[in-house]
């Protein structure tokens, strides 16, 4: 049913909790992980000096190889994995590189942010479910929750 699941990451380690389902599916779908990256330079227009710009870009470049390669170290020697670092709005990039005939799933996680919060700032993880073309699967993820020891998770499928 699934060739290609897609698994947007920060780099948090609560983005490892919706890992554990990426991978589940990929194993019993025989599918390859695409993990994804995605720079966000917009927030960073306003510096004042064009090379201060380039070199927010290149650490956060850098900071999305690391979050790709720790997808990498995590996954299961039986799951194929991919890894991207692009640029642009997150939630665009997200939903453009699950375009059907790339990837059959987005597998995400939310952060919980609530109230006024996701008010002001929306969600990238909302914004995804409204606009992909293909199925997403939201993994409930708070932080406050993750701890050393291993818990099930809290899945809400959007």
């Amino acid at each position: 049913m699934y060739d290609c699941i897609l698994v947007p990451t920060d780099g948090s380690r609560e983005v490892e909790h919706a890992l554990e389902y990426a991978f589940d599916l990929a194993r019993l779908h025989d599918a390859t992980i695409r993990a994804l990256y995605v720079v966000n330079v917009a927030g960073y227009s306003g510096l004042p000096m064009e090379a201060a710009l380039e070199g927010v870009s290149d650490a956060l470049r850098d900071e999305g190889k690391s979050a790709v390669g720790r997808v990498e170290e995590l996954a299961p020697d039986d799951i194929p994995v991919e890894t991207e670092v692009l640029e642009g709005a997150p939630s665009r990039v997200i939903v453009d590189a699950a375009d059907p005939a790339e990837c059959d799933l987005i597998v995400m996680g939310t952060h919980g942010r609530g109230g006024i919060d996701r008010l002001l700032l929306g969600s990238v993880t909302e914004r995804v479910v409204r606009q992909a073309s293909v199925p997403v699967l939201t993994v409930q993820v708070d932080p406050d929750e993750i701890d050393d020891q291993p818990e099930e998770p809290q899945v809400a499928v959007e």
